[in-house]
Parts: C-alpha cells; structure tokens; sequence
C-alpha cells in the first residue's frame, strides 16, 4: 500500500512511518519541519528515519530544501518532503504526482498553549491545511484517510469517560476548536465524495521522541538539570496517559479498515461518531487515566531522583482531566492498550538519556 503520512518529523508521524516502512508499506512523508520546538529533535527523528538534509557547514545544522524528494537510505520504500499543508499548489501536485491508496494526516500546528499567544498559526496548519488534504483525496480519488483528532474536543465536557457520542460543542482552546472543525470538515467530504475518514482523538501520548513541550520531557529535563517543575492546579489533574505504540498499533488497525457507512443511523437521533456517510470517530487512549502526582512519581522513580515542585493555579485552556471510553476501538478492531506506565516511563527515560544525555 503506497501511503501519504503527513508530519513525519513529528513525534505520532515519525512513529507511525517507521512502523509502516518495517512492514513493507511505501511512505511517503512530509512535514514543513517549523520551528514550534527544537528543529534538532525533527531532524534526529527523520535521520532515524534514513532522510538527511544538506549540512549548511555548521556540524550540528541541516537544510531540506522545500518540496525536495529525499529517498531514505534506510528504508528503499520511503521518500520524505518537506512541503506545508497549507501550500495549495504544493499539496495539489504531490497527490497528482504520487497517487496514494491511503493517507493518514498528523501534521499540524500542536499546543494547546500556544494557541492563545499565536491563533492564527493554528488556521493555516490545521484549517486550511486539512482543507487542502481533503481536496487532494477529492480530486484525486484517495477514499481512505485517517485524520488525528484530539480529546481536547470535549473542552468543559465533565461527564467521564468521554465518549464519541457525547456533545462537543464547548471547545476551550484554539487548538481544540480547529480539531473539532476537522471532524466536520471531514464529514462534510464524506457524504458530499464518498471519502471514507476516520478521525482519532488522541488521549495525552508520550514515549521516545516525545515533543519537548509536553510533561514526560519537561519533567525529565527539569529534574535532570535541577530545575523545579511546574505542577499545575496543585497537582490536582489526571491524564489517560497513552504510550506511543499503542497509539501505532490502533493507527495501523484503522488504516487497513476504512470507515463505512453506518446501516442503522437514525438521522431523527443521530449517532454523532458515524453517519450514512463512510465516516467514524474514535477515542484512542489507555482507557485508565492516572493522577498527575502519580505520574511525576513515576519518573522521580525511574530516574532515581525526586522533583522541586511549584504549585501553581490551572491554565487557561487546559481541563482538569480526561479519560477515554475505547469501546468503539475495541468492538470494530479488538484494540486493547497494553503498555503499563513505569515500563513506558522508563522506555522514555532511556531514549532521552541516550538522545540528550544525563
């Protein structure tokens, strides 16, 4: 199968390229490789991925040169781009030149945080960027897409777990705000052009080659370096903390069955996670969240090293927890998550000192 994975320089995309490409997939990646977070942390993970740069003449800089193909020295089935979503012509010919069977879009503008300071980054990436996806499936007859979604969606939602079915409709932060458009938009084309979308909504993953701005790498880092971490609302949040391949693992099962069209949907009482159109939403976590105190004690564990903490207020777009109801995953893919926090921990804690060192 020749698959598009959008955002192959990030943390879900590279993981997902990876295991793709090691099953005998042909990839294709691209990513515009912004300056969000650390530019080297993008980089280490697409030469893992076989995809080098040019040196700019500084050791530890490279260039990739926009809409270049750079073929993996690694994986002989990989090409990786380096191409904005919201470049319409750029994304217009790499579907009319690359004529994908599926495409799995991950690429986006991240942070919850950093779409109060720069809103407007998140509708170039996340809106007219996954507009620009959809008319590449649109027009060039691609039926199967996979979208990431996010469970900020359920925003001040406080009815646990949080299901696919329940109401979405009071988003707290930009960023959730433009995910909850792409499940829209993706219905939209799915009943206007047959394109069979799954979205996932993903529940707080973490593992090796995590994003810095993320807790597992903040803490880490911080306790590493003596640095007191900052433990928001006292402490008094929890997660449905989800490693990394389990996020794969569910990633892959919905590729290689895209969504069809609900027989039993009741327009009169509609389902909101399917339709008569080819769509469907999925929670995709551990199905078991886990106190913040219970998760930093668990990398004070595993470090051997106990945390100077700073107790401060909640954030503004932040929620006080999450916990994902799995059970449409379960049913359709027999999806179970079996990754246990302190071995994920410490999968994560023994890249990060081989990857940063300390």
């Amino acid at each position: 199968m020749k698959i598009l994975v959008t955002g192959t320089a990030g943390f879900i995309g590279y993981h997902l390229a990876k295991k793709l490409l090691q099953r005998g997939d042909e990839v294709v990646g691209i990513d515009n490789i912004n300056d969000y977070y650390d530019v080297n942390l993008k980089y280490g993970r697409l030469k893992d991925l076989g995809v080098e740069g040019q040196n700019t003449g500084n050791s530890t800089s490279v260039e990739y040169k926009e809409s270049t193909l750079y073929k993996s020295t690694k994986y002989p089935n990989h090409t990786f781009i380096k191409l904005d979503l919201s470049d319409n012509q750029g994304i217009d010919e790499l579907f009319k030149t690359q004529k994908f069977d599926a495409v799995v879009n991950l690429a986006a503008q991240a942070g919850v945080r950093y779409s109060l300071e720069n809103p407007q980054a998140y509708i170039q990436s996340n809106i007219v960027g996954f507009m620009n996806i959809l008319e590449g499936c649109r027009h060039y007859e691609v039926k199967n897409l996979c979208y990431a979604s996010s469970s900020s969606v359920y925003g001040l939602n406080q009815s646990q777990p949080f299901k696919t079915t329940d109401p979405t409709e009071h988003q707290v932060s930009m960023y959730a705000a433009t995910k909850k458009s792409n499940e829209m938009m993706a219905h939209t084309y799915a009943h206007l052009y047959g394109i069979q979308a799954t979205g996932l909504r993903f529940f707080t993953v973490y593992g090796p080659w995590g994003r810095p701005d993320m807790a597992p790498m903040l803490f880490t880092d911080a306790i590493l370096n003596d640095r007191a971490i900052n433990v928001f609302n006292h402490g008094k949040m929890s997660r449905d903390f989800t490693y990394i391949d389990d996020i794969v693992d569910g990633l892959i099962k919905v590729i290689g069955s895209p969504a069809k069209s609900n027989a039993q949907w009741n327009a009169k009482n509609p389902d909101i996670s399917s339709s008569s159109a080819p769509y469907r939403l999925y929670n995709i976590g551990n199905n078991s969240p886990l106190s913040l105190m219970e998760f930093i004690e668990t990398i004070e564990d595993t470090l051997g090293k106990k945390a100077e903490k700073n107790y401060l207020a909640m954030q503004d777009g932040d929620v006080v927890s999450t916990y994902a109801d799995v059970s449409g995953l379960i049913e359709d893919f027999g999806y179970k998550p079996e990754t246990k926090l302190k071995d994920g921990i410490a999968e994560f804690v023994g890249w990060h000192r081989e990857f940063y060192g300390g």
